[in-house]
């Protein structure tokens, strides 16, 4: 068996040479497959037409000060909420005409309220959130029309608007109850879960396309890493006995094939990150405190193919990417099994996913550049809504009719922000 192992990384080395690795400058000659059926319309479909959206002016306490205050909520993982807004303001599906609008955003930013390390602390955003919705609810008739319901929010944290970092505490917090009728634009996504409404639209996290853009390598080089990881397998400081911290999947990797050679895996962070990404075949996606991370991102970004370990999850526009067909699903339980599942693939499957992922139009799907370009994820958020057209009738509230609670929640949430 180990030698048959060997054979078959054998043969990819030599794939690697006869594939091109996957580029940020869609524009580069790659060997491509176009995705068949409805997969790949949907990506290329153009929102413009489709779809009108109206933005809210808000006081600049709820954004730009914000950012202002704090400028790394530009480059961190949730920045497509800020991100967004500006695209927006810019695009042609904004109407400046309410009353011709199917769709109203309100760009408020969340998850930039950060600690000294970088990270997002939600604990204001319910506050901050409740009081957006009070003011357009107070300042314009829109929201009381339907309560929210033609309504989308950009929600990008952990959990998105659960708003809190620990799954546990989402879990009993739940979503914001002001969002509970809006369409919610967000990175989390776990099947069967609170923290997920039918109806969201799954985007990815934000990757610096300019920064990814830098670390090229030549489209020739060789993918003689087989399987590639880099990252924490244990969280000790927020999870010291160990088992929480990725539902244990990690630590299962890194305990299983922390001395298998086919296992390029640890927890440094160097920086050559992004061009050993494009010198492997395979890219570790486990699951860490939520099921998502930028690693799935990069990983298509670069051409290698993404070993997606999370169990539920939901992965960005999935109605559009064909996500089973370029990566590789393995259950939580079977991480210890993960060296006969990826050496068992035959190398014709390999060879067509890899393909399928030097397909520019899945790359772009997954950026959010400045500027937009067709086809990325600002587009694609556009299509979702557009999908979702026209509103059913009963989205509309009978005069007088209320269905929301504005004193549910935690008492703190009610405090004013």
């Amino acid at each position: 068996m180990e030698i048959w192992k060997w054979v078959f990384v054998g043969v990819l080395w030599y794939a690697g040479f006869v594939l091109s690795t996957g580029a940020v400058e869609l524009g580069r000659s790659q060997h491509t497959e176009r995705i068949s059926g409805s997969a790949g319309d949907v990506l290329e479909d153009d929102p413009v037409g489709r779809l009108k959206v109206f933005v809210y002016e808000l006081p600049r306490k709820y954004n730009k000060k914000i950012l202002q205050k704090d400028p790394r909520c530009l480059t961190h993982m949730f920045a497509a909420e800020i991100f967004m807004h500006r695209f927006l303001l810019s695009s042609p599906v904004r109407t400046l005409n309410p009353d011709e609008a199917d769709w109203f955003y309100t760009p408020v930013y969340t998850t930039c309220d950060l600690t000294t390390n970088g990270l997002p602390l939600p604990f204001k955003s319910p506050r901050m959130m409740r009081s957006a919705i009070q003011l357009i609810s107070s300042n314009w008739p829109y929201w009381n029309r339907t309560e929210g319901a033609d309504h989308f929010f950009v929600v990008p944290h952990d959990f998105g608007a659960c708003f809190h970092y620990q799954e546990e505490k989402a879990i009993e917090r739940g979503i914001l109850p002001l969002l509970q009728r809006a369409t919610l634009v967000q990175t989390f996504g776990q099947r069967n879960h609170v923290c997920l409404k039918d109806g969201s639209i799954t985007v990815p996290p934000y990757a610096p396309p300019q920064k990814m853009q830098t670390h090229l390598i030549p489209e020739k080089t060789p993918r003689s890493i087989f399987v590639y990881f880099r990252g924490l397998f244990y969280d000790v400081g927020n999870d010291p006995e160990g088992g929480y911290y990725a539902r244990g999947a990690r630590a299962a990797v890194w305990e299983n094939f922390k001395d298998n050679p086919l296992f390029d895996i640890s927890t440094e962070h160097p920086a050559t990150y992004y061009e050993d990404m494009q010198r492997a075949v395979f890219c570790l996606c486990p699951l860490g405190w939520a099921p998502w991370s930028p690693r799935l991102v990069e990983a298509v970004i670069f051409g290698c193919i993404p070993v997606i370990i999370a169990d539920d999850i939901v992965l960005p526009f999935a109605d559009a990417i064909p996500w089973e067909e370029i990566g590789v699903y393995v259950d939580e339980e079977d991480v210890p099994n993960l060296d006969t599942i990826l050496t068992s693939i035959p190398p014709e499957v390999i060879l067509r996913k890899q393909r399928l992922l030097a397909n520019p139009s899945m790359k772009q799907a997954m950026l959010f550049p400045q500027p937009a370009q067709p086809g990325d994820a600002f587009h694609q958020v556009l299509n979702g809504l557009a999908r979702k057209l026209p509103h059913d009738k009963s989205v509309y509230l009978r005069p007088g009719e209320k269905i929301l609670n504005w004193t549910a929640g935690p008492v703190g949430d009610l405090k004013p922000w």
